[in-house]
C-alpha cells in the first residue's frame, strides 16, 4: 500500500472508531487498553456490548497496523517526495 492509500485508509478507520468513542465516552487506545488489561469482562454479560466491543479491538487493531505501515514506510522515504500536491479524488 502507497503512503496516500495508507493515509486514506486510517481517516476511514478513524470515522468508523469515533462512533464507538462517542458512543461509550471514552478514547479507543483507552479501551483497548482496559479490554486486554481483562477490566471489560463484567459486559461480556451484555450482547450488545459484547457484539460491540468485539468490532471496535479488531478496527482499532487494524488502525494500529496501518499507522505501523504508515510510520515506516514515511521513515524510509524523502517525505518532500512523499507528499502528494495533486488532489487524490
Amino acid at each position: 500500500m502507497e503512503v496516500h492509500e495508507l493515509v486514506i485508509e486510517m481517516k476511514l478507520i478513524e470515522r468508523r472508531l469515533t462512533l464507538y468513542e462517542e458512543k461509550y465516552g471514552v478514547l479507543s487506545e483507552d479501551f483497548y487498553s482496559a479490554l486486554m488489561a481483562g477490566q471489560l469482562e463484567e459486559y461480556d454479560a451484555f450482547d450488545e456490548t459484547r457484539t460491540d466491543f468485539s468490532r471496535w479491538k479488531g478496527i482499532f487493531e487494524t488502525w494500529t497496523r496501518r499507522k505501523k505501515a504508515y510510520t515506516r514506510k514515511i521513515q524510509n522515504r524523502d517525505f518532500a517526495t512523499t507528499m502528494r500536491f495533486q488532489p487524490a479524488y
